[in-house]
């Protein structure tokens, strides 16, 4: 909306904002540089955004509101969906007849309120506000679990806070607290909207006066509520009722497991319990029981490194390895591989920590330290069992990895993972590890390094790549390798260029607060040629291996990710979140 130049001056200095030298300066450097008085004034810092606000407020003849500490009735809030809301900062807060009043901080951004008007169907009178304002009203918004599930929680934890003892519960006391009703409410209601939100881990971190509860959404952790201190004793003891642990043991670490069933689908929940200065932190990873429909192509593979990993698996001996961090998803590719082998003529045989899905025809071990089952002393067992292919969990130690090569040498085939950071790394880590140089080019056939990415929502945000922005991707990746692979894959056209790809921004929409809805797994693939090989045996620093590799076509992990963000799968800026250089 425009607002008159004089009229504006005139309100200013009449309220001494800006004295009129200033005033004038600024109007002349709106005008040198083609941009708004606004532009200049608010640049000059002589005015804050709110107090400019209120100017314009008084100038327009829009009515101004101050809504810090209002509080909304649920009905008119939710009238403007949560996305929206935080995207355009705009708030519904009043509604008489057929008039809905919506709050916001800019007058002029017709396409929010023709949004909200068709999907509401009132005439929408707009209000400005200050940013405080809000920040307050958009706390208000519960699309958590106070919006999943009503009062609850809420209702559960309070009643709990008030029949809580001060004192420390005996084992008796726990036993019987984990079995009260609003106990039992709020962790069945943790736990099924932790399902419905497709949350990977649920974390419960006891602190001074409070207990957080989070989940890890597509690798992003969300606060989902805020529950009284008084309720971390009855929902710690439920959990570990739950999980077969000890209620009494309060000092050293526990891990358990337990399953529910939701949606005709078996959940598992993989429970660590940690000691911390306010008490007892949890966190439980959430895994479904089957992982049989992925294929390597849906897990984000393609093209010649997709042909790699083929190639590898086909042989009937060596290792194939799969590293990268925590979380990264490697049990999830060495699971699909496993699924891929799974044939009637061949006896597969596992070693693992834990065993996060359960396949058919697959014997699956799970590794108990506490009476001796190690990886090392698993592994010497399953070679007695006539295996020809063996997966073993994690390769820690110089006897798994010297035991997994003796595995490999007398004809089976073994996959494993490792925590390295990139496929070249991998090779130096197991010569920390002890194991010799020569055993190591003997066996490895493939070493796989990945991370998960957040997709893009089938609704975003088109653009093209600025010849600033192209030049600074120039100097991170090759980005001749990516687009001869977009070539390659029939993705783009063979001569033309990055102006003629487009790239995407996540767009907010009522589905998706972020814009990102699942991951998707970026790679790289290193099969150990004889080049490498050679390389290995001198001692070679990961550093030279790794450029070695890239000479013989790997793509990065950075360079798989910018080819998936030309795909319209993924955003440049998802990709450089996760992968750090």
């Amino acid at each position: 909306m425009w607002i008159d130049p004089d009229k504006l001056r005139k309100f200013i200095l009449e309220t001494d904002l800006i004295s009129p030298t200033e005033f004038d300066l600024l109007a002349e450097e709106a005008r040198a540089k083609g941009g708004s008085l606004e532009d200049a004034i608010l640049g000059s810092g002589k005015i804050s955004e709110d107090d400019f606000r209120r100017v314009k407020a008084y100038l327009l003849g829009i009515p101004f509101v101050n809504l810090k500490g209002a509080k909304i009735e649920r009905d008119i809030l939710f009238t403007i969906p949560e996305p929206i809301a935080r995207k355009h900062n705009i708030v519904a807060f009043k509604k008489q007849g057929e008039n809905l009043e919506v709050a916001m901080l800019d007058p002029e951004d017709l396409e929010a309120i023709e949004f909200i008007k068709k999907g509401v169907g009132l005439k929408i009178l707009p209000r400005l506000t200050d940013n405080e304002s809000i920040k307050s009203i958009l706390l208000q918004y519960q699309k958590s679990l106070k919006a999943e599930f009503g009062d609850i929680i809420e209702k559960e934890s309070r009643l709990i806070a008030t029949t809580s003892e001060p004192t420390e519960p005996g084992e008796s006391d726990l036993k019987k607290l984990a079995e009260d009703i609003p106990v039992i409410k709020i962790v069945d209601t943790l736990l099924l909207h932790a399902i419905l939100q497709q949350a990977s881990d649920i974390h419960i971190e006891p602190y001074d006066k409070e207990l957080v509860i989070r989940y890890r959404i597509d690798g992003v952790l969300h606060d989902a509520m805020i529950l009284p201190k008084n309720a971390a004793a009855g929902l710690t003891a439920r959990i570990k009722i739950l999980s077969n642990l000890r209620l009494d043991e309060k000092r050293l670490p526990q891990d358990g497991r337990f399953k529910i069933n939701s949606g005709g689908q078996g959940i598992s929940f993989r429970v660590s319990i940690l000691p911390t200065f306010y008490g007892e932190k949890i966190v439980m990873r959430l895994l479904p029981d089957a992982i049989a429909g992925f294929t390597l192509e849906q897990l984000g593979f393609h093209g010649v490194g997709l042909e790699r990993i083929h190639e590898g698996i086909r042989g009937k001996t060596g290792i194939i390895l799969v590293t990268g961090p925590t979380g990264s998803g490697k049990s999830t590719t060495l699971y699909t591989i496993l699924d891929i082998l799974n044939k009637p003529d061949v006896n597969i045989s596992t070693i693992e920590d834990p065993i996060e899905y359960q396949v058919p025809r697959i014997n699956q071990t799970q590794v108990k330290p506490e009476i001796g089952l190690t990886f090392a002393a698993g592994l010497r067992s399953l070679m007695r069992q006539d295996p020809d292919i063996i997966m073993v969990g994690e390769i820690r130690d110089q006897e798994t990895a010297n035991l997994a090569i003796n595995a490999a040498l007398t004809g089976h085939l073994v996959l494993s993972t490792l925590h390295t950071n990139s496929a070249a790394t991998a090779i130096p880590r197991l010569l920390d590890m002890g194991v010799e140089p020569f055993l190591l080019v003997s066996t490895i056939r493939v070493v796989v390094s990945q991370r998960l990415v957040r997709q893009l929502c089938s609704v975003k945000e088109k653009y093209e790549i600025t010849d600033a922005e192209l030049k600074e991707l120039k100097s991170r990746v090759d980005t001749e390798k990516v687009l001869a692979a977009l070539v390659a894959e029939n993705i783009v056209k063979e001569g033309d260029d990055w102006s003629k790809i487009p790239f995407f921004h996540p767009s907010i929409t009522p589905e998706s607060a972020d814009g990102y809805a699942h991951r998707i797994g970026i790679h790289e693939i290193m099969p150990l040629s004889s080049a490498l090989k050679e390389m290995v045996m001198k001692g070679e620093t990961a550093a030279k291996l790794e450029l070695e590799a890239k000479k013989e076509g790997m793509m990065t992990m950075l360079e798989d990710g910018i080819y998936k963000a030309a795909r319209g799968i993924t955003s440049i800026e998802e990709i450089f979140r996760v992968v750090s250089e």
